[in-house]
């Protein structure tokens, strides 16, 4: 029904994810920005508005609202009422407002890396000190490393920020972890803002995204969650996100912190979040199951390459990759002259690390891998000859 095997031109389209390499013969598989179109339901909603012909001043719709308060109760049993919306033209707009309206200059915040690279950026540019935790990785799996944030935290912290599913392991946090973690943020005060933009890209079967602030009103009470319909419908470039906050005191300090300085949502952000949230069901659930497929190709090809590994992520249409095996000093810069645009690891506080996108047509994903084992195929001979 939906043919996302099919390619779209998207040079000279002002595309971010494309542009970085015009005139190169480099394949972008880096930022998370599929190649698909956008769902049926949202490209006829926005045309209809769009032959309105007047875009002046906006606001939510009254339909929006209901419709995501009952999809996070039908999805998550999570009720929540429509006074906690705080409506945001981006997640990470969202991230920084979140570091500005708690704690004052000179506190610590809080996050584990690997990490979206926005979440080493916001702190600092809130006038706060960034302290990072990494993560651990064992066996198939990466995990919190809760004896390493027990050490980290001081009196000075006051925030948490939180990404669930992770971006870039592609971790689906169990409800024990994220329990644990809420019982962290609890015994140390802190604000937890939890960035969900990728909940409903869950891949692994038997696998679910938990929002955080569902496991009780108290965890609720010290929570900003960030949700979005742009990384599974593909609408990044309609500008619409929203956080979820249920303490009004909370709700409050983030609302000041966003006076003046952050913009209201574009009028079609609405309009397709709306078509997105209401009406694309059925092209979400034939997007999980192509991802599927895409996601088991590239971990079957990783598999052959010589130098590389990478685990399997739950969630996502992203993979992280362990190039350190390589012995490569910038694995990034290595596969892009091989034609391979993937995301550098030290970005996301990880050096000798890649994150790869498979959200595209397979035929561009299965071109991509080739170039990409070609390239670790030579230089792993080229090393065996050199010795």
């Amino acid at each position: 029904m939906f043919d996302f095997d099919r390619i779209i031109d998207r040079s000279g389209s002002g595309a971010l994810k494309w542009d970085r390499y015009a005139g190169r013969d480099v394949l972008p598989l880096w930022v998370a920005d599929m190649d698909f179109a956008a769902p049926p339901a949202v490209l006829a909603a926005l045309e209809q508005r769009a032959a309105h012909g007047v875009f002046g001043y906006t606001h939510a719709p009254a339909e929006l609202v209901e419709v995501i308060l009952a999809r996070l109760w039908q999805r998550h049993r999570w009720r929540v009422e429509a006074e906690a919306l705080v409506w945001l033209p981006g997640l990470v707009v969202g991230l920084n407002v979140a570091c500005r309206a708690v704690g004052e200059a000179g506190s610590e915040v809080l996050t584990m890396t690997p990490i979206y690279p926005p979440f080493l950026s916001a702190p600092k540019l809130s006038g706060r000190k960034l302290v990072t935790v990494p993560m651990v990785q064992q066996g198939a799996q990466w995990l919190i490393d809760f004896a390493a944030l027990e050490a980290a935290v001081t009196p000075a912290a006051c925030l948490l920020l939180l990404c669930s599913p992770q971006n870039p392991t592609g971790r689906v946090f169990t409800r024990d972890e994220l329990e644990r973690l809420a019982d962290f943020c609890q015994r140390h005060d802190l604000v937890l803002c939890s960035d969900e933009i990728h909940g409903d890209l869950v891949l692994e079967p038997g696998c679910q995204h938990l929002p955080t602030a569902s496991l009780d009103a108290g965890v609720a009470a010290r929570t900003i969650t960030l949700m979005a319909p742009s990384k599974t419908f593909n609408l990044p470039g309609l500008n619409c996100a929203f956080a979820i906050i249920p303490d009004d005191s909370l709700r409050r300090r983030f609302q000041r912190a966003m006076a003046g300085i952050v913009p209201y949502v574009n009028l079609f952000g609405y309009v397709g979040a709306l078509a997105a949230y209401r009406d694309s069901g059925d092209w979400h659930e034939a997007l999980l199951d192509y991802l599927r497929g895409n996601r088991a190709l590239v971990m079957g090809a990783l598999a052959t390459m010589p130098g590389l590994s990478a685990t399997c992520g739950e969630a996502t249409y992203l993979t992280w990759i362990d190039a350190r095996g390589t012995g490569l000093h910038d694995p990034a810069k290595f596969f892009e002259g091989a034609g391979v645009g993937l995301s550098d690891g030290a970005e996301f506080g990880a050096p000798g690390f890649l994150r790869l996108n498979f959200g595209c047509p397979r035929s561009l994903l299965e071109q991509g891998l080739e170039r990409m084992a070609r390239a670790a195929t030579d230089l792993a001979c080229g090393i065996k000859e050199s010795r």
